[in-house]
């Protein structure tokens, strides 16, 4: 006999696609451990004017514009280097553009206070690409040769000599925009499963000291599929509804949303007063939908890129603190950089090399004065604003 079907009885995949709307394939290792997928399709009707002798609506012709909106929720958790990228990879590829960056990993030669990192052997690393060591994450501001780079702040604890940098993997900014396909399968495995293509994500979120640290992500999909309905006419290049790959051992860890640094200011410092940030970006999405001969969005066009940082710290009577208003005061451009987890494999940074603060609102409703940086929106050159990046 049928019954309800438990909310927490599915599984969530995700795939880059290689082109717009074409389903990406998926394995066991494309899992990831979301906690809500909200989709909802709704068609373009045009109001009907014709006269029909009555009163009664006589109902609309099929085959109108869809227009497909998602969100999807997820926390931060920890991964295996040696599988791969993130499981949620796709999705901060998809906010970004560009394709991931991978350092594999090396050995420190020298270290100062002052934040410059040598290698023991040629780096081959890029401005904005992160390495880590010791459960910490930092990001090259500048290079200074093919074995020396400038990070964006000094590791607490400094490499010494034949020390190991971890392996970490970059994302970061790009003209164009890839879409993602999102599976979402449930149990039993009769129940209607459901899958978006052309996932463009318009805007991500950044949540950072929640109880858990949370990824956002929302935009415009190319069209939702289902099991129960699904047609060879459908769009995905598909001859069937794919399959759920077979399950193997998802184990992960979440990570605590305390857990983590803070580095601001024209001279970077380590903030240890952060009470709660978002890093919030927006690409400004169309689609080209509204062209004659077709119901679904063709492609994807983003548009200006915005970047805001917007954070709350209890202020304190120290040379930083000073140094961050009076920057807000003259419109002087800092560097944010949040490192979220302080555990080898659950590691990420967000650096903005450029951001204008906006001047604080003084919050005295507490015991303890709070200071609320409202969005402060982060420039750069070209696509280089933000860097995301995980270790």
């Amino acid at each position: 006999m049928p019954s309800y079907i438990s909310s927490n009885a599915n599984r969530f995949y995700t795939a880059l696609e290689t082109s717009y709307g074409q389903v990406g394939s998926i394995t066991s290792g494309n899992r990831i451990p979301a906690l809500k997928l909200t989709v909802q399709q709704k068609l373009e009707t045009a109001q009907r004017k014709d006269k029909t002798g009555s009163r009664t609506f006589p109902g609309q012709a099929p085959g109108g514009r869809r227009q497909t909106n998602f969100e999807l929720q997820t926390y931060m958790t920890s991964w295996q280097k040696t599988g791969g990228n993130p499981g949620y990879g796709p999705l901060f590829q998809a906010a970004l553009g560009a394709a991931p960056r991978q350092f594999a990993g090396g050995t420190a030669a020298s270290s100062t206070a002052g934040g410059r990192l040598g290698f023991g052997a040629p780096h081959g690393l890029g401005a904005g690409q992160a390495v880590s060591c010791a459960g910490e994450i930092r990001f090259v501001a500048a290079i200074v040769d093919p074995s020396t780079v400038q990070l964006n702040a000094p590791f607490t604890v400094l490499p010494g000599t034949g020390a190991a940098l971890g392996a970490a993997v970059t994302y970061v900014p790009a003209t164009e925009l890839p879409s993602t396909s999102v599976f979402d399968y449930w149990d039993p495995a009769t129940a209607v499963h459901r899958l978006l293509c052309g996932a463009a994500v318009d805007q991500m979120e950044i949540q950072v000291n929640g109880d858990y640290h949370e990824f956002h992500f929302s935009g415009l999909a190319q069209d939702v599929l289902d099991s129960s309905s699904f047609s060879s006419a459908n769009v995905g290049q598909l001859q069937s509804f794919p399959a759920e790959p077979a399950l193997a051992a998802f184990d992960y860890s979440i990570v605590p949303g305390n857990m983590g640094q803070a580095w601001l200011g024209t001279s970077p410092t380590q903030f240890l007063t952060i009470t709660s940030a978002s890093i919030v970006l927006k690409n400004q999405l169309d689609t080209r939908s509204k062209e004659f001969g077709s119901n679904l969005p063709r492609s994807i066009s983003p548009g200006q890129r915005s970047v805001t940082a917007a954070f709350e710290l209890f202020s304190q009577d120290d040379d930083a603190t000073k140094a961050l208003y009076q920057a807000a005061r003259q419109q002087s451009p800092i560097s944010v950089m949040f490192q979220l987890g302080v555990a080898e494999g659950q590691v990420m940074g967000v650096y903005l090399q450029s951001v204008i603060p906006e001047v604080p609102e003084f919050d005295d409703g507490q015991n303890r004065l709070r200071w609320k940086f409202r969005q402060s929106r982060a420039q750069g050159t070209v696509d280089d604003e933000i860097a995301v990046a995980f270790a």
